[in-house]
């Protein structure tokens, strides 16, 4: 997201005043609150200087602020696609003299559902825009996504578009049955964030975990992707999640900016068994110590030879 920083500045900068009731020059949609409050932060740091104006909209939260500073005229708006939508119906802002967008997180907007808000926002935009978009991984989803919003596209891949953990994180995969004790009664300070709970409650959460007032913070996928958090030593995948992408987003948390970090899975054969030869083309790329057990699940849930993909264990159709 900083990359994208310099060049949206300067376009604010260039640009007419804005006049109030006017939209903002430039917009960036993100599929959470936190990445959101994240990339408003940067623009802080960025902005301050020129006194380019940014706010940041989400969900979960009264209105009324946020409409009174859309409603002032913001240069840059940081938004969540459903509080946006929100805001042009109410006739709260409007998109007309957007030209610089940002998709940060794509792949994860497709995954939470948000393509039909996305579509329906960017057919507000001029078509003479400019559009960068970010995405961590590179499916089919995606690519149709940069077709259609992307004229004549740069693609900058940095590593592999193959699905591979970073070097810097030590994998380490363990199973296990349940949690026998809370870590609140083993006496850590932990916090918890998730979807059930409030915004204020989830902004407290992170704010103890990044001031070290708690050392661990137990989290559903909402932490898993764009919360830049310095120094995390441990990602604990203690519920292993349903697909790789989602692995890769979480063990990323740790090893960031040239540290090393641990990552710990608890892989059950039973749950996670489908995974089991994916996880290990992902150890293996990195060269990670692999447990026998993951091998021979591997090779237990390989498709069998002349059955094709659909019969075979791990195969689409079949079951383990």
């Amino acid at each position: 997201m900083v990359i994208s920083m310099v060049p949206l500045l300067a376009l604010a900068i260039i640009c007419p005043y804005l006049k109030p009731g006017e939209g903002p020059i430039v917009l960036v949609l993100a599929p959470t609150r936190e990445l959101a409050v994240q990339i408003k932060e940067e623009c802080d740091k960025f902005g301050a200087s020129s006194e380019i104006k940014n706010t940041v909209v989400y969900g979960g939260v009264p209105k009324h602020k946020q409409v009174r500073t859309l409603r002032e005229g913001i240069e840059i708006v940081i938004a969540t696609p459903g509080r946006l939508i929100d805001h042009l119906e109410q006739g709260n802002t409007n998109l007309r003299r957007v030209t610089y967008l940002v998709l940060d997180e794509a792949d994860r907007m497709l995954d939470m559902g948000f393509e039909p808000q996305l579509r329906k926002i960017v057919s507000q935009i001029r078509p003479d825009r400019q559009v960068l978009m970010w995405s961590a991984t590179w499916p089919k989803e995606v690519q149709n996504l940069a077709r259609d919003y992307l004229n004549d596209y740069y693609q900058v891949t940095v590593g592999s578009l193959d699905l591979s953990g970073n070097k810097d994180v030590t994998q380490t995969i363990e199973g296990c049955d349940m949690l026998t004790r809370s870590l609140r009664m083993d006496g850590f300070q932990a916090r918890a964030m998730h979807g059930d709970k409030s915004q204020e409650e989830r902004d407290w959460a992170l704010r103890e975990f990044k001031s070290c007032q708690s050392s661990l913070l137990v989290a559903t996928d909402v932490a898993a992707r764009g919360l830049d958090v310095d120094d995390i030593r441990m990602v604990v995948n203690f519920d292993f999640p349903n697909d790789m992408e989602s692995y890769i987003h979480r063990i990323g948390r740790t090893g960031r900016a040239g540290r090393k970090g641990d990552a710990v899975s608890f892989f059950v054969s039973e749950k996670n068994g489908r995974l089991a030869k994916s996880l290990l083309e992902i150890l293996n790329r990195t060269t990670q110590n692999i447990p026998s057990e993951l091998q021979a699940l591997a090779a237990f849930a390989a498709p069998k030879k002349g059955r094709g993909g659909r019969g075979g264990y791990g195969g689409r159709g079949g079951r383990y």
